[in-house]
């Protein structure tokens, strides 16, 4: 299925979270599993943090093994999709979710966000064109979908609740704010590779974060309360807050991230 065809899935109606629809997805429904075929599915940094655990990988051999890059379009910012496989016996354009079985999804409690909007999707990695901009939802309504005849009701808020996707946005907000205000940049305002390798390294390879922050001259350059190291050192999510923090005074000088006073001179004298 082509990017066109399944924008032409795309509802035009923007939804509020008060708004209200019927939807159940169930093993029993004639269509269960079609919505796991032929998806462009953008991981976010906390799928990667549910999904390597789930697997008890490392972060390099889940970006490996299930992973592909790209860029982000209008952002030209490196995000990872999941990488899907040609099925046995079918058209070798229909590639199907490795997760998937005729039971279902063998990850179901640790799925990626993409997967817990549907059949909902959200505009802030599609559609939304700057940081200022209304937050909204739109259907994602494919020919094959028979849940929207089904006779459970909701509302886009407790949808999002029901299937704990406000958790996923609660901790992947910051870095949902940088892809949409560097969309905002004009065309001409282009980062540096090196910046693009940081916000990889933060967005979905926190191993080597870690060993970055901790075995580089990182530590050396800016001045990190003893608090902050302590819990970034066990705690992934905090690990994930940290980076960003740290990506958001990079890319725009903003928050409260320090140079050593060393380092800062030292930069300085370089500038000059």
């Amino acid at each position: 299925m082509s990017d066109r065809d399944r924008m032409d899935n795309v509802e035009p109606v923007r939804l509020v979270p008060e708004s209200q629809f019927k939807f159940k997805c169930h093993p029993g429904i004639e269509c269960f599993t079609q919505c796991c075929r032929d998806i462009n599915i953008i991981l976010t940094p906390y799928d990667i943090i549910r999904l390597k655990k789930k697997l008890n990988l490392s972060s390099e051999e889940f970006l490996a093994i299930y992973t592909e890059p790209q860029l982000l379009e209008k952002t030209g910012l490196p995000v990872i999709t999941l990488k899907f496989l040609e099925e046995e016996d079918k058209d070798p354009d229909s590639k199907l979710c490795p997760f998937i079985r005729e039971s279902g999804c063998l990850v179901y409690d640790d799925r990626p966000t993409t997967c817990r909007y549907y059949p909902l999707g959200v505009a802030s990695l599609s559609h939304k064109e700057d940081a200022d901009g209304e937050e909204f939802y739109f259907f994602v309504h494919e020919p094959h979908c028979l849940g929207f005849k089904e006779d459970r009701l909701w509302t886009v808020k407790e949808w999002r609740k029901d299937q704990g996707v406000d958790i996923h946005d609660e901790i992947n907000a910051e870095w949902t704010d940088l892809l949409v205000r560097k969309r905002s940049f004009p065309p001409n305002m282009q980062l540096t590779e090196q910046t693009k390798k940081m916000f990889f390294l933060v967005s979905y390879n926190l191993d080597k974060f870690r060993e970055f922050v901790f075995e580089s001259s990182f530590l050396d350059r800016y001045d990190v309360d003893k608090t902050a190291l302590n819990k970034i050192k066990e705690d992934e999510i905090e690990l994930l807050k940290f980076g960003l923090k740290w990506l958001k005074w990079l890319l725009f000088k903003e928050g409260d991230f320090k140079l050593k006073p060393e380092a800062g001179a030292l930069e300085q004298k370089m500038k000059k």
